[in-house]
């Protein structure tokens, strides 16, 4: 048993490390595109991957999902037979979505803006649909057979061969918008090259009917879930687009990116999280621990905040080379920033929220809360945006985060009740809103502003201690559990 929790934290660890390394590989992307691309044409590169998004998850229609459920399990022997089937069928249904792209293609061109010079994108859209769409099994098998080192260096392959062909074709051959999604193309083919073999040793040509019967009763669920996920991600930037135009887009786009920092604490803190929160679950104290857990996370996760609100002008303004973190035609957009990094902040919450599900194994409710969330997204930025703009679209997002982690917080009190320390947690928040309000509205004219944004800095971390929301006793009896079940 030992064993297997040392090879389950082994894997958490390759594949949180590979999905951090990939992320901030491809957020490198960003001072390439805003300082090479005007925001109109990032708005196109925008608007066209938010799409892709959305699509990618008809694709699969939860195939990959019912793969990994039946490949993992017993029931069928000959796993050949499970891929094939899957592979087959999957190849069957790409083929139709893939014609009836063809057939509409004029009206999907005209929908993502893609005619003229851009019209042979679509191209490369669908191809790279196509080949995500064929590599997505053998990741899975991947995933089931515990070669947690070979995907993540595949996924990493993937991101490295996308960043390094996007550098030569828009800075060497200056291909334009296109040489973003030729990088992708190929880099989606290296991807396809490096899972042949695993295709090749499971392919089958049989389809198994009871299989596929059930793999489609078991998947085709997620389907609806997958495009909730994926809209509450990216459904902000189409609206944005038909709302307002592509260059508005392209600034949006170019600034909410920004919120990386708080996005990749998020991600790491829930793979350390999920697995530490089950094995503690059970001891007496695990209530107190996971309050005082949602503190400590609280207060770093807005430390990151303010420190970005404070510091991230002077950021994106140094000139590096002649270039910037994002170029000077998307400035006008860092108003948002905040609002995405409290946002993610949100997200957090309804992570460590998340551990109830995991530890009672009742996650029904799910897929409401996300769909709300969803839900609202849409809601909002068709209300606020034509009022206050990109700030609307940024409100929205924070909003639908917020419905999901109330969601999330109250589905999970009843299923493993938590006192958590209310009064600090919002006492936190509140201090993020002063500093936020001093940074915006106090004009800077009796000392140089490094001066003032290093005292803002001082006085948010400094706040913790004198409002007594953190206190050193605390630290000490919370750090030492940590190291224990870390």
């Amino acid at each position: 048993m030992l064993d297997k929790l040392k090879q389950l934290t082994k894997e958490t660890a390759l594949y949180g490390l590979s999905t951090i390394i990939g992320r901030f590989l491809n957020f490198l992307l960003l001072p390439l595109y805003t300082n090479v691309f005007l925001p109109d044409d990032y708005g196109i590169i925008t608007n066209v991957y938010a799409y892709i998004g959305i699509v990618s998850v008809i694709f699969l229609y939860g195939l990959d999902s019912a793969y990994l459920k039946f490949l993992a399990s017993d029931e069928f022997r000959d796993k050949k037979v499970i891929f094939g089937t899957a592979f087959n069928f999957l190849m069957i249904t790409t083929s139709v979505i893939i014609l009836s792209f063809f057939i509409t293609q004029d009206y999907i061109k005209d929908a993502l803006k893609l005619r003229g010079e851009y019209e042979q994108i679509f191209y490369y859209v669908v191809g790279v649909l196509v080949l995500d769409t064929i590599i997505a099994l053998p990741l899975v098998y991947l995933r089931v057979n515990n070669q947690a080192l070979k995907f993540s260096i595949i996924r990493i392959v993937n991101i490295i061969v996308a960043l390094f062909l996007n550098i030569y074709l828009l800075t060497v051959l200056r291909t334009g918008v296109e040489g973003a999604f030729i990088s992708n193309l190929v880099a989606s083919l290296s991807t396809f090259l490096l899972v042949v073999p695993i295709i090749v040793k499971n392919f089958t040509i049989r389809i198994d009917k009871v299989a596929l019967k059930r793999m489609i009763k078991f998947g085709l669920p997620y389907l609806p879930a997958g495009i909730s996920a994926m809209m509450l991600q990216v459904i902000d930037r189409p609206i944005v687009e038909y709302m307002t135009n592509l260059k508005t887009l392209g600034i949006y786009q170019a600034n909410y990116r920004l919120g990386i920092v708080m996005m990749l604490f998020v991600s790491m803190f829930q793979y350390a999280w999920q697995p530490f929160a089950i094995k503690l679950a059970k001891e007496e104290n695990a209530g107190l621990i996971f309050s005082k857990v949602m503190t400590l996370f609280t207060a770093i996760g807005s430390l990151i905040i303010v420190a970005m609100i404070i510091f991230i002008e002077p950021i994106i303004k140094f000139n590096f080379g002649g270039g910037y973190v994002i170029g000077k035609a998307y400035w006008s957009g860092m108003g948002i920033i905040p609002i995405v990094l409290i946002a993610y902040l949100f997200n957090g919450f309804h992570v460590v929220f998340s551990a109830s599900f995991f530890i009672k194994e009742k996650s029904g409710s799910a897929p409401f809360i996300m769909g709300a969330g969803a839900l609202a997204n849409v809601l909002f930025n068709f209300l606020l945006i034509p009022f206050i703009g990109i700030y609307g679209a940024a409100f929205a997002t924070l909003i639908s985060y917020v419905v999901i982690a109330v969601g999330y917080y109250f589905v999970s009190q009843k299923l493993y009740p938590i006192h958590y320390e209310y009064s600090r947690l919002f006492g936190i928040l509140a201090l993020i809103l002063i500093i936020w309000m001093l940074k915006v509205y106090v004009p800077v004219k009796f000392m140089p502003e490094y001066i003032f944004n290093i005292i803002l800095l001082a006085a948010f971390t400094g706040g913790f201690f004198l409002f007594r929301i953190i206190k050193i006793s605390d630290l000490n009896r919370l750090l030492p559990a940590l190291k224990r079940k870390g």
